[in-house]
């Protein structure tokens, strides 16, 4: 690959991951409910679905999408469920300020990034932009093992570029948020852009 179509997957890319959709929304109710660090878990979940679609592109299984459709479809389906768990328990549960605190060393990152893993692998938008869009850009006939560990790298830098800020702001100011009724407007805003982004993957086909 040369120099210019790397930059061409750098960019376009870095497009798509700062459309809002439903990998970020679901990234910034994450940062809002539970902090910096659960988010950051995510995001590498988020991260790690996005290079199994480019593997999938760069070895030329793109029929195992189709091959394989019912497990990509069963995937999403978890995400879904996953996503409106999420969003009922910060509606019910609340975030206090003992949990603001509690949650900033403590637990979910597992779940936290199987959840962004689900979330990608059950994301139509990520399916189309790795399976449609990146083999009009990278020239998979003459790629070799390098370009491909070129192109890992990048997707992990464009990514934590983009997602990263997004995160911060997010868990920034939850952190100025300390009144039990400002608590409760932030669960209830987290619970609502969970449950948005699972209906959203769920409408997509």
């Amino acid at each position: 690959m040369t120099l210019t179509g790397f930059l061409a997957y750098s960019a376009a890319l870095g497009i798509a991951a700062a459309i809002p959709g439903p990998g970020l929304t679901a990234l910034v109710a994450r940062a809002l409910g539970s902090g910096f660090c659960s988010a950051l878990a995510m995001s590498f979940g988020l991260m790690l679905g996005d290079l199994a679609y480019l593997t999938a592109v760069v070895l030329g299984l793109a029929f195992v999408a189709q091959t394989f459709g019912m497990v990509f479809l069963v995937i999403k389906w978890l995400g879904v469920a996953y996503l409106a768990f999420l969003g009922w328990r910060f509606w019910t549960s609340g975030i206090t300020p003992e949990t603001v605190e509690a949650k900033k060393g403590r637990g979910g990152l597992v779940s936290s990034f199987a959840a962004g893993l689900a979330v990608t692998l059950g994301n139509p938008k990520t399916m189309i932009f790795y399976l449609a869009v990146t083999p009009t850009i990278v020239d998979l006939k003459t790629i070799t093992l390098v370009d491909y560990g070129i192109l890992v790298a990048l997707t992990v830098v464009v990514l934590l570029l983009v997602l990263v800020p997004y995160l911060a702001l997010a868990a920034k100011a939850r952190g100025f948020l300390k009144s039990p009724r400002a608590l409760r407007a932030l669960s209830r805003t987290a619970a609502g852009f969970m449950v948005g982004a699972a209906a959203a993957i769920a409408a997509r086909q």
